[in-house]
């Protein structure tokens, strides 16, 4: 009868012990998470693409056809990145008809936070009316844009651009060294009450070409609210204005600044638009440095002309002033207006320098600075 032989003094021939599969569950659960975590990448980057293609479509459907010569999905393992080489949209529903084309734009959004998508465009971009040879030319050295929210419950939207140039065919437009815009929903006022918070800057801008006040490097900053903007869905301009003022619609400019040299101008106020789409409103305007902002205001139209009501109604009531402040021939352009709105306004004090302060009336398109007239608005619809 055979005996069980004692292994105590054999090790060698003891039974071997489960060691090694303490040490290789961490591997073997890594390799099923990493497993688990592709399944979930290529989800998600499926279900980005049908997004993306679900977009196009509802664009297409209104008058928005985006198009791009290649489109891929890459990122992995931590992101899903959309790049469109080639892009181009054909806006059907301005007009007239406009082909937007740009070299590559790039979209990523992290896998864990797919609310928050962070876009990068690669210029030049070009923008002309549909069969037009003669395109409108954007270039930048940094565009970027940023969108967080869906659709159905928007949060807020930024874009950044550095060194921008807009030109035309044989004439540059505007350049600006940098400029940002920022919209933001306040919290809690969507989908019932709706009120987006706005900011916009512009950093040493000028556009020469399009007026000679412009071709002073500018700074601009401007905060506003914006009411009665019921929906994002896609409509032609015309008709989302109209929306817009039927819902009672308005601009509620917190704060603005305008910095042109030594000149500054500062304005606070509401604006709205009519029935028949013209501004109105007013706003509160503090400027120092008078004579570089009314040519702005007046256009090309002859300072003792706009300033010629005004006149009338001061030399009725004291006619030595209104004569002294008839136009002189030794007068430089524009002194009859600056110091009629001097005399007129409020003397103030804006961020060290004398200033004036004025009420900017805009009613039904017709525009007045103080009680002096400087032009209209055309209608925006």
């Amino acid at each position: 009868m055979l005996q069980r032989m004692d292994t105590s003094y054999h090790p060698e021939l003891a039974p071997k012990r489960r060691g090694s599969w303490l040490i290789a569950t961490p591997l073997i659960l890594v390799l099923v998470a990493a497993a688990a975590w592709t399944a979930v990448w290529f989800y998600a980057a499926g279900r980005a693409e049908t997004l993306v293609n679900d977009w196009r479509t509802q664009q297409a459907r209104a008058g928005r056809v985006f198009s791009c010569a290649e489109q891929r999905i890459g990122g992995f393992p931590f992101r899903i990145e959309v790049h469109c080489n080639g892009a181009g949209v054909e806006l059907k529903d301005t007009q007239p008809a406009l082909a937007i084309k740009l070299k590559e734009i790039i979209v990523v959004a992290q896998v864990w936070d797919p609310k928050l998508m962070i876009a990068e465009f690669t210029g030049p971009l070009t923008a002309a009316e549909v069969g037009q040879q003669k395109p409108f030319t954007f270039e930048w050295t940094l565009a970027q844009a940023s969108v967080r929210g869906t659709p159905s419950v928007p949060e807020r939207a930024s874009i950044a651009i550095d060194g921008l140039k807009v030109s035309e065919p044989g004439r540059p437009l505007m350049e600006a060294q940098h400029a940002e815009f920022h919209a933001r929903v306040q919290f809690g006022s969507w989908p019932h009450n709706p009120a987006i918070d706005l900011a916009v800057s512009l950093k040493a801008a000028t556009a020469a070409s399009l007026s000679p006040f412009l071709s002073v490097p500018t700074d601009a900053d401007i905060t506003a609210v914006l009411h009665g903007l019921k929906d994002l869905k896609p409509k032609p301009m015309p008709a989302r204005l109209r929306e817009w003022q039927a819902a009672s619609g308005r601009v509620e400019i917190q704060k603005s600044r305008l910095a042109q040299g030594d000149s500054l101008a500062t304005a606070t106020g509401t604006l709205a638009l009519t029935k028949s789409g013209r501004l109105d409103g007013t706003l509160q305007v503090t400027a120092a440095g008078l004579e570089r902002f009314v040519p702005a205001l007046g256009g090309n139209r002859d300072p003792a002309i706009a300033a010629s009501p005004a006149l009338g109604a001061i030399e009725r009531a004291v006619p030595q002033l209104g004569g002294a402040l008839r136009p002189q021939p030794q007068q430089p352009p524009n002194a009859l207006q600056t110091g009629l709105l001097a005399l007129l306004g409020k003397p103030a004090e804006l961020e060290g320098k004398r200033a004036v302060v004025m009420p900017l009336a805009f009613v039904d398109g017709a525009v007045k600075l103080g009680p002096i007239p400087v032009g209209t608005v055309p209608p925006l619809f």
